[in-house]
């Protein structure tokens, strides 16, 4: 049977919290930096890539408020779900403008579900967060985040490895990228995220049952999204992405996608077997 929905946890339903950042021109040269971009090509007041708001107002825990896998202990940001792994899923985005390079931004993130389920892996619960980013009063994008919540591994035991399913064949553009370390550890700081599974490959074989560190679904989107984007003179005005597998540290990774028609566009990750290990659908303005 699948965890029930308690009462503590309903009474998280509805939660928010708003934080700020600058969006500092050091950051996106960090950023830019990171993403193999010349840094020295970005100037204060310049609007910046659409999707890149997801680099920026990120939670900023003590690090006494860290649990042992390195994400917030449950109930210091996100509600207090007792299944011990957390993985992010998918989201779905709708952006109305991009930021700036000085811009004050600000993200209000809300708690918008809380669905336990019983998956083919044993029980699991999936938590929806709603992400509103502005500047001023003026609307950035509304992002809606899944995350996925399960039970630990036995000590010994191996994680569970999702369905092997097919990438397209078929498509307009591809390109390979090396998720080297370097790469990884880069992201995970100017994203502020100290999950261990991504940088301590002991952690991820000894604790969490994975063959090594695992890749960064987010980094996989901005790879994934940045390629596309690249392709396209449109503007990006929203997406839905899902992770469906993962890769590791080390692997390289097969992006490729369609051309643009009628205003939309796919694009797709795989590992080195052509397994389909992440999909995104696009909307351009």
């Amino acid at each position: 049977m699948p965890p029930e929905l308690t009462p503590e946890l309903a009474a998280w339903v509805g939660r928010s919290r708003t934080v700020e950042e600058e969006v500092g021109l050091s950051a996106v040269r960090r950023i830019a930096s990171m993403l193999d971009l010349d840094p020295g090509a970005f100037r204060h007041g310049d609007p910046l890539p659409p999707h890149w708001f997801t680099l920026f107002v990120a939670e900023t825990a003590r690090h006494s408020d860290l649990g042992p896998d390195g994400h917030p202990k449950p109930g210091v940001f996100l509600p207090p779900i007792p299944l011990p792994r957390r993985m992010g899923a998918g989201r779905r985005v709708r952006i109305a403008d991009s930021l700036r390079v000085g811009d004050i931004a600000t993200r209000t993130t809300e708690v918008a579900a809380i669905v336990p389920k019983q998956a083919r892996t044993g029980p699991i619960t999936v938590l929806t967060m709603r992400h509103t980013i502005r500047r001023g009063e003026d609307l950035v994008a509304v992002e809606e985040f899944d995350a996925i919540y399960r039970e630990a591994v036995a000590p010994g035991e191996r994680s569970a490895v999702a369905p092997s399913v097919p990438a397209p064949a078929e498509a307009a553009w591809r390109e390979e990228k090396l998720l080297g370390p370097a790469l990884v550890f880069r992201y995970s700081a100017v994203t502020w995220n100290a999950h261990r599974i991504h940088y301590d490959a002991d952690y991820a074989r000894g604790e969490e049952g994975y063959p090594a560190a695992v890749q960064n679904g987010g980094l996989t989107m901005q790879l994934l999204l940045d390629a596309a984007t690249r392709r396209s003179s449109a503007r990006l005005a929203g997406f839905s992405a899902r992770l469906t597998r993962a890769l590791y540290v080390g692997d390289t990774v097969v992006l490729a996608g369609s051309a643009v028609a009628d205003g939309t566009a796919k694009a797709w990750a795989a590992d080195g077997d052509g397994n389909l290990c992440g999909e995104v659908e696009m909307e351009f303005a």
